[in-house]
């Protein structure tokens, strides 16, 4: 197993996360060569693969053959591995937090970036000459390699224009303007709308790539108007009184119009809704998410339990905070006051000694989180 690292600055080499902050994040890219030394990767070709495999893993396997570009959507066969030729193809792995315990303790390095912005770890494998085609993401990513060696290639032009008719967003003109070849250990910081090609360079290379959310301002607000319907309550009913004759019946009037237009102006919202939606929006699970509930555990057993143990967070599971409300897979916590130092540890660290906590403290932690436990969103551990 790779070196482990406590401090997040560490993957940043002489920067603290404060300058990066300030200085790179949205704004440059930023080569960082050996941000974790002697990093060669969590996890084999193989066994990358095997995730390719399972119906619940999100895969995809993109080939560059005869000029053409072609994706093979997940879950993955052997028969599909083996008929693949010796270069030119790339399997790329979504969420590999999800199902890897050294995946989410890597992605906790990042921790310099706020949760609710993290989306999660891709893993990639290709060999010589794979990728994915010259491209530009909406969103931050680190790329960090792991076996192997990559090319990348990045541009800030402003053709956009794609390749008509291929499966994936490949710009047609790719004009490139600075170039590196990234080797086990190095990473590459990436704003959003960088132009960027990266390409095997030799067999076995793996890339970890640490993506961040970045949601459309059209997908927050009809989320936002979705989540209004249930919060907002408004009184009265159309009325005319005034009504005056038409001359033409199947006309919508303009008097009909401005009333209505009067009625809606009562859809007001505050901060409070803001920050309640989104709680409830970044923490809500992905569709293909589904959490295994763990064996039967009666509610006196769970107390017992959690009093030896360490809380966990599930892989998959998110928890976020806003002021002193919590929210766990797009759910509202119900925490009292008493619990609210012990939640924040939960939600910034993933995990809580519980073996530290007093009695009391425990007693009402165990009764709050036991359903969320029976739901398979937290685990008991060492």
């Amino acid at each position: 197993m790779q070196k482990h690292y406590d401090l997040p600055w560490a993957l940043l080499n002489q920067l603290t996360p404060a300058q990066f902050l300030a200085e790179y994040w949205q704004k440059k890219p930023l080569l960082i060569r050996q941000a974790i030394p002697q990093f060669e990767g969590l996890l084999t070709p193989d066994e990358l693969a095997g995730l390719a495999c399972e119906e619940e893993v999100q895969s995809r396997l993109v080939q560059y053959l005869k000029g053409q570009w072609h994706v093979i959507q997940g879950p993955m066969s052997n028969n599909t591995f083996k008929r693949l030729p010796q270069k030119e193809w790339t399997l790329l792995v979504q969420s590999v937090n999800h199902y890897l315990p050294e995946a989410a303790a890597l992605l906790a390095q990042f921790n310099f970036i706020p949760h609710a912005r993290l989306d999660d770890l891709m893993v990639s494998y290709a060999p010589d000459g794979g990728g994915v085609g010259p491209h530009l993401d909406s969103y931050d990513v680190f790329l960090l390699q792991g076996s192997g060696k990559r090319q990348w290639r990045i541009s800030q032009q402003t053709d956009l224009s794609l390749i008509e008719g291929a499966p994936l967003r490949i710009l047609k003109h790719f004009e490139t303007e600075q170039e590196w070849i990234l080797e086990a250990g190095d990473m590459l910081y990436l704003p959003p709308q960088i132009a960027h090609w990266g390409t095997a360079v030799g067999d076995d290379c793996m890339t970890y790539s640490i993506g961040f959310r970045a949601p459309k301002t059209q997908e927050l607000a009809h989320e936002f108007l979705h989540y209004l319907q249930d919060q907002l309550t408004l009184s009265g009913m159309y009325a005319d009184a005034d009504l005056t004759l038409q001359a033409h019946p199947a006309e919508i009037s303009h008097a009909m119009v401005e009333k209505v237009h009067q009625s809606l102006q009562a859809i007001t919202w505050q901060p409070q809704h803001v920050g309640d939606f989104l709680g409830r929006y970044l923490t809500e699970p992905k569709p293909h998410v589904v959490f295994a509930p763990p064996k039967k555990m009666s509610q006196k057993l769970f107390n017992q339990r959690i009093q030896q143990h360490t809380l966990f967070l599930e892989l998959a599971s998110q928890m976020l905070f806003w002021q002193d409300t919590f929210y766990l897979n797009g759910e509202t916590l119900a925490v009292p006051s008493t619990l609210k130092t012990c939640m924040k540890m939960l939600a910034d660290t993933r995990q809580l000694d519980c073996t530290q906590l007093e009695e009391a403290l425990l007693a009402n932690l165990a009764d709050m989180l036991y359903p969320h436990y029976l739901a398979g969103y937290l685990a008991l551990g060492d």
